[in-house]
């Protein structure tokens, strides 16, 4: 790209914020959600529906193209929940430690901790045009807590690339170079450096 894209960051979450911008920083100049545009309802039962309704809303309030990122963690024991409940699955208004503990508390004693995160990352132009692409991280949730970092379910969540480590326990670059995230957002960048090849 010989120009930066500018992208104003759809996202209210100050944690993903942090992370979309050093995954894009240097490539995409990431402008702020306006603080005047109300949180969106995300109502929709799949993580591009909610992606897409946060995109959209950025983009009707600024006019500029907007991108979005909405993440589920499926987990095998839990018939592939809580997915695009993840955010609020120990209730609406939960924080991350409340809804590590529940994760926690379904799990004891179950033997398959297999889980997943995805995250689905999506560019939405003023004139509709939209690009959308996914990013999958398998792994197992851990028994217990493990690390001080990241944020979420990152001290639950054990990767199968990340040598035993949570999520909590590796740093940002190691954690970018496997996570759902950062698989997402690499493949976002390719895709629009192809569209503007």
């Amino acid at each position: 790209m010989t120009t930066m894209t500018q992208l104003v960051c759809a996202s209210a979450n100050p944690d993903k914020v942090a992370e979309m911008s050093g995954l894009l920083a240097g490539i995409v100049d990431l402008l702020p959600r306006p603080p005047e545009v109300p949180d969106v309802v995300e109502d929709a039962d799949t993580l591009i529906g909610n992606a897409r309704l946060k995109a959209v809303a950025i983009v009707d309030a600024t006019a500029l193209p907007a991108v979005a990122d909405d993440t589920g963690l499926e987990v095998a024991a839990l018939a592939g929940g809580p997915g695009v409940r993840t955010g609020r699955y120990a209730g609406e208004g939960c924080s991350y430690a409340d809804n590590r503990r529940k994760m926690l508390a379904e799990l004891d004693g179950v033997a398959d901790r297999r889980a997943a995160f995805k995250t689905v990352a999506l560019v939405r132009w003023p004139d509709g045009r939209e690009l959308a692409v996914e990013g999958i991280c398998a792994g197992m949730i851990a028994t217990a807590e493990h690390g001080d970092g990241g944020f979420g379910y990152d001290s639950i969540f054990v990767p199968s690339e990340g040598g035993g480590a949570t999520f909590s326990q590796l740093d940002a670059a190691a954690k970018h170079a496997i996570s759902h995230r950062g698989r997402a957002f690499r493949s976002l960048l390719e895709a629009l450096s192809s569209l503007q090849a």
